[in-house]
């Protein structure tokens, strides 16, 4: 992986509170302190963001700074800067987007390998605009923390970047959708490529419902006919009851013809 040192990171500053000065004099810890020390609040989670669209990166710093239990600590525009401030920056966390411009650098699938292995334990939350199934399935393959989808709602990405911290992968409700949808087309292409014509005929209608009989009477076939194409399509399908049958219909989507006559 190609991390070139020249490059010059962080677009911003981050806003680091002041240290307090240590006062002349002051007394030696005493063992009540421990207690003390217990009592005060977490820490805030540290956060690097990268993303190259400086008003995504403007909404990002309004969001976090509303965040009690966050904050951003660095932040870049190109994958190169992403590993320069990485290196440079005590951090728990990285919120970036999937495609950025890779100055030098690897991009995409290879940049969060990359990133995973240099910095191990560092859980990745990933934004895109990418609606490529295949991509996204490429992404949460590498068990990143989160990933979400630019058309989200912006107030789960706190809930995302939460659940990556306690190594539970958060999909937002725009990939979910968007997955779910792609897989129903895999499935229903692969029932037009195993099926013949009259068995896809016969498993569209059972999915309404319909009973050999009752399809049967509709096509004006056989309930033999039927019965047969219908044992048919399971075998070919892998299924093993009415009931797997109605089911994998249903869930792939699959609807008779608008012609049935």
């Amino acid at each position: 992986m190609k991390t070139p040192s020249s490059v010059q990171a962080a677009v911003w500053p981050a806003k680091a509170g002041a240290e307090p000065n240590q006062e002349r004099g002051a007394r030696e810890p005493t063992p009540n302190d421990a207690d003390s020390d217990a009592a005060q609040p977490a820490q805030p989670l540290r956060l690097l963001v990268a993303d190259d669209h400086p008003l995504v990166l403007f909404a990002l710093d309004n969001l976090i700074a509303a965040q009690t239990n966050m904050r951003i600590v660095a932040r870049a525009q190109t994958m190169g800067q992403l590993f320069e401030i990485a290196a440079h920056h005590a951090f728990d966390l990285v919120l970036m987007d999937l495609h950025m411009p890779s100055d030098g650098c690897e991009g995409g699938h290879e940049a969060i390998r990359a990133f995973q292995r240099e910095h191990a334990g560092k859980p990745v939350v990933v934004l895109t605009m990418d609606d490529d199934a295949k991509v996204l399935r490429g992404a949460l393959d590498l068990d990143v923390g989160g990933l979400l989808s630019k058309r989200d709602r912006i107030d789960l990405i706190p809930v995302a970047l939460a659940s990556a911290m306690v190594q539970e992968q958060y999909v937002g409700p725009s990939v979910r959708d968007l997955l779910e949808r792609a897989s129903r087309e895999e499935r229903r292409a692969h029932v037009h490529r195993v099926l013949s014509r009259r068995e896809y005929e016969v498993l569209s209608h059972y999915a309404t419902g319909l009973g050999v009989t009752g399809i049967a009477r509709l096509l004006g076939r056989s309930v033999k006919t039927i019965s047969a194409q219908k044992c048919a399509a399971m075998k070919k399908l892998a299924l093993s009851s009415d009931i797997e049958l109605y089911r994998f219909a249903v869930e792939c989507g699959v609807v008779p013809p608008e012609d049935t006559e």
